[in-house]
């Protein structure tokens, strides 16, 4: 039978879709693109705003609608969160949560036997659930293999229902680590992306860092660059700013979820640093590592932010000076301590803020890219762009395109001069054609 999984959200997700096709290929289904000829479709779904949810539904409606002799299995983030939410999963035919993807040909195969939907969304177990230790051997039509590290969350940021979705921090150890990486080298990938639901706290379950995933995955000599997916910020401290900055094969990139640049609002968030000590991180990093680039994510419109909050945000934003930064509207989330704050904004208010913020942003990022005019830096290619231009991304996470001159670029980690900057990315020349 042939199938194909739909992945909406986070790295992580994406990761896990990759696993769950792996076993799927394994157990003899085919993987397709093609939705005409899918029989089966798996909806990996996010939970982390209202919106993602209503995408979701969506989805799986446009699905049931287009396919109605088709098999439909919902998992992820949404049907754990919200496991009684019936109208979530009302035109699936089974629905999991985080806690049993593995299983999922042995839920496709119960179904085809007895037709009858299927709804089995296990509670996470917080004090002895572990860290399920898989690893993905291969990644469809990727340079970069991103590996899940860390799954779980215990913040409990006040608008975000992620830490029910997910359960407790749980780490992979360095050993499945190693035995991952390995296989993904001898499979011809260059670049590993460390990725996980609270990746600052890898190891805290386990007794280990997040420097050690690293230099784990630096002992492999066949991986030239190891790159890091979302941080929280105040666990970046200066002892681990320093380790990773000993590590050659670390790229200078940290995408460090700010939320807001006031105080008063993160305190709200229940965030834990205040504006001024992310500025100390963010000068922490730029001083030990050159040409770095520091890229975040920027709510508005949260509960209580006042024009004034609001406007002291945009200021710290500018002053930051981020690489990219994503903005997005608040949007209200059942079952979070933001959802019943008072003083809640209108939409056309937070749509009208995230507009004047969008566009100082997007300012930075024209600054970013102008600033690396003139330098030399290793891009990593990936694939013809609109243009016929190879494209890649250089070590601090900078989208360039070249002129190959007819040659296949894809797989190759090539020296590069910037040279101009053209539609959200640097233009430049191969410095020489050694390869």
């Amino acid at each position: 039978m042939f199938f194909k999984i739909y992945t909406l959200g986070c790295k992580v997700n994406q990761y896990e879709s990759e696993y769950m096709r792996q076993i799927m290929t394994l157990d003899g289904y085919t993987y397709t693109e093609d939705d005409t000829k899918a029989q089966i479709f798996i909806v990996n779904s996010c939970s982390v705003t209202a919106v993602s949810d209503s995408k979701c539904r969506k989805l799986l409606r446009k699905l049931r609608r287009e396919n109605q002799d088709c098999i439909i299995m919902l998992c992820g983030c949404m049907s754990q969160a919200f496991p009684r939410k019936y109208e979530n999963f009302e035109v699936c035919d089974i629905v999991i949560g985080n806690t049993t993807r593995s299983r999922v040909t042995e839920y496709i195969s119960e179904f085809i036997k007895h037709g009858e939907q299927i709804i089995d969304i296990q509670d996470h177990d917080r004090k002895n659930e572990c860290f399920e230790e898989y690893f993905v051997e291969d990644f469809s039509e990727r340079t970069r293999a991103f590996v899940k590290i860390e799954d779980g969350c215990d913040r409990f940021c006040s608008y975000c229902i992620i830490p029910y979705a997910r359960g407790r921090v749980r780490s992979k150890s360095l050993e499945v680590l190693r035995q991952e990486v390995d296989a993904l080298a001898e499979k011809g990938y260059l670049e590993i992306v460390l990725v996980g639901i609270n990746l600052s706290k890898y190891g805290t379950d386990i007794g280990l860092t997040l420097c050690d995933a690293v230099e784990c995955v630096a002992e492999n000599e066949k991986i030239s660059r190891i790159r890091l997916g979302s941080l929280e910020p105040e666990l970046i401290d200066e002892p681990v700013v320093a380790r990773l900055s000993r590590c050659e094969k670390f790229c200078p990139q940290f995408h460090l979820s700010l939320q807001s640049g006031c105080t008063e609002t993160l305190k709200r968030m229940n965030r834990r640093y205040t504006n001024a000590e992310y500025k100390e991180i963010v000068d922490r990093i730029r001083r030990n590592f050159d040409n770095s680039s520091i890229t975040t994510d920027v709510m508005v419109g949260f509960p209580g932010e006042t024009e004034e909050e609001f406007n002291n945000s945009l200021e710290f934003v500018s002053v930051i000076a981020f690489a990219k930064v994503h903005v997005f509207p608040y949007s209200r989330r059942s079952g979070t301590v933001a959802d019943r704050m008072p003083m809640q904004l209108s939409k056309s208010e937070k749509e009208k803020r995230a507009s004047v913020m969008i566009e100082a942003t997007e300012q930075s990022r024209i600054n970013f890219l102008s600033s690396q005019i003139g330098k030399e830096c290793e891009v990593l290619f990936e694939r013809l762009d609109k243009n016929g231009l190879f494209e890649g991304y250089s070590r601090n996470y900078t989208l360039v395109s070249v002129d190959a001159k007819g040659l296949d670029l894809q797989g190759k980690c090539l020296n590069v001069k910037i040279t101009s900057v053209s539609n959200d990315r640097c233009i430049g020349v191969l410095s020489d054609f050694n390869f």
